[in-house]
């Protein structure tokens, strides 16, 4: 098994602007001891190819609900890799959790970016069966697989990101 990633915190700065951008309901020492909280994914056996991502904060998704949660990570991985985030499969099965984007596609120079490669997660309750979707701060909410990726042999890409969601077309 090759090691090709490491993840981080992004930092506090970072995580406190997000949170407050869509959760002023915090206060500047709760979003402190949420930011302290931030576990870095992990798998959960030796066996897990998903490194588990977990929610800052508690939350309550009603069927039809939408939620953007700021992680708090980024990650640095070498160039030739990707970073797949997927709903759990447990929320996912019993909900209907779904990403909003189906599939989270992390590339390996998003982790420069302006907003330091900080990873956003965009959940929505699909609930055909009414179910809320009860989230426990500190409870896994995504997954995240590293795939190695190759590229046309006619390939002459030399763009430089800059940016997050979308930032690959604006140039």
């Amino acid at each position: 098994m090759r090691r090709i990633a490491q993840f981080l915190k992004v930092s506090p700065e970072n995580f406190m602007n997000a949170m407050g951008e869509d959760f002023p309901q915090y206060t500047e020492a709760d979003l402190r001891d949420m930011y302290e909280s931030i576990e870095l994914p992990k798998r959960a056996t030796k066996g897990s190819a998903g490194y588990d991502f977990h929610a800052p904060f508690a939350f309550s998704l009603p069927p039809g609900a939408t939620i953007k949660i700021p992680t708090g990570i980024r990650v640095k991985m070498e160039e030739d890799w990707v970073l797949k985030l997927y709903p759990r499969s447990g929320l996912g099965f019993k909900f209907r959790l779904q990403m909003n984007n189906t599939v989270g596609i992390i590339d390996s120079d998003y982790f420069n970016s302006d907003n330091e490669g900080h990873i956003f997660v965009k959940l929505t309750n699909d609930s055909n069966e009414g179910k809320t979707v009860d989230v426990t701060a500190g409870m896994g909410i995504v997954q995240g697989i590293f795939l190695e990726y190759g590229i046309t042999v006619d390939d002459e890409a030399d763009g430089v990101r800059n940016g997050g969601f979308g930032s690959t077309t604006k140039q």
